[in-house]
């Protein structure tokens, strides 16, 4: 298991877009639809691989009668980073490790495919505190996309089951980067290096 992405999220695409630029000094750029979810999202790269999403209800869409995912279904108040999401080479093996990540859902856009676990109320994995899980049955998105000079330097996640969340992943962590401790509620942020210097997004 190793760091894939980070995941803004907001009620509407542009505010999610300006809150990312505002927080960088950069503008993510236009991703796609996912239909299955009712969503849309762009995309930046943040180096090695890795990328930030800011994902949203698409307008024009229905619901999609089940509960949106990435713990957007309920989601309120300013756009925000709220989720991190870490890549598998086996997503059947890591589920049968980790059965509350969710289920395994095959989703495809473009050229891109891949599998993502999804809990059945869409919300995150032990309140966030654990990562939800992708598998690419392609290119991963974040090796596609331009280098706008941007690299995480640290994650931080804050969450009420960060212990139970630690030995779930086997008691290490997917990359150096991150850091996971207990508090009374979730909260992520993250520094990056941009090309006008460290920024930090929340």
């Amino acid at each position: 298991m190793y760091l894939d992405h980070l995941v803004i999220l907001a009620n509407d695409l542009e505010a999610g877009v300006a809150h990312a630029e505002a927080s960088l000094g950069l503008r993510p750029q236009p991703g796609g639809r996912h239909v299955r979810f009712g969503t849309h999202n762009a995309l930046l790269s943040i180096g090695e691989g890795l990328y930030l999403e800011v994902l949203a209800p698409e307008p024009e869409a229905q619901h999609p009668g089940k509960p949106r995912w990435l713990g957007l279904e309920g989601f309120d108040g300013p756009p925000r980073l709220a989720n991190w999401v870490c890549a598998t080479d086996d997503l059947d093996e890591a589920l049968d490790d980790a059965p509350f990540a969710g289920e395994p859902v095959n989703l495809q856009r473009g050229d891109l495919r891949w599998r993502i676990a999804i809990p059945a109320d869409g919300r995150l994995p032990m309140g966030g505190a654990f990562p939800t899980l992708i598998q690419w049955e392609t290119q991963p998105c974040g090796t596609c996309l331009p280098d706008r000079g941007c690299r995480l330097r640290s994650v931080a996640i804050q969450a009420p089951l960060a212990r139970e969340a630690l030995v779930a992943m086997g008691g290490e962590l997917p990359d150096g980067r991150v850091t996971l401790t207990g508090a009374d509620a979730f909260r992520i942020s993250a520094e990056i290096d941009t090309p006008d210097g460290p920024r930090h997004l929340a």
